[in-house]
């Protein structure tokens, strides 16, 4: 992994989190359903974000980064409703939910300034 790349370096902490996260539900709270769909959506920012890096076009790395985009706005309904509805508690939630939204920031930009600029003429 490119140790400058903070898109990379943080999906993939980001990651390692919600998969310590799934196994916290599933061992203490037997929430099994709602581990695998926060499992799913956290872990699979970051493995967009890898395809993206290895994109064949500009578009292809657009696609990869907005649908990590998209799955990074799952996670983050799926960790408001577990604080919501007392799987967790509100540190631990509101801490996932800040990386989760530091990682939409960055997406945000990194799909905004890989866009074509149209002109307008």
């Amino acid at each position: 992994m490119k140790e400058d790349n903070i898109i990379l370096q943080k999906s993939y902490a980001f990651a390692v989190r919600i998969v310590r996260l799934s196994q916290f539900l599933v061992k203490e709270k037997h929430a099994f359903q709602l581990a695998d769909q926060i499992r799913r959506s956290g872990t699979s920012i970051g493995a967009n974000v890898e395809e993206a890096v290895g994109g064949q076009s500009r578009r292809d790395f657009i696609s990869k980064c907005s649908i990590a985009y998209k799955e990074a706005r799952e996670t983050h309904y799926w960790l408001r409703l577990l604080r919501d509805t007392d799987y967790l508690q509100i540190p631990q939630a509101d801490s996932l939910l800040v990386d989760c939204e530091e990682l939409l920031k960055i997406l945000t930009a990194i799909i905004r300034s890989s866009k074509p600029e149209i002109s307008n003429s």
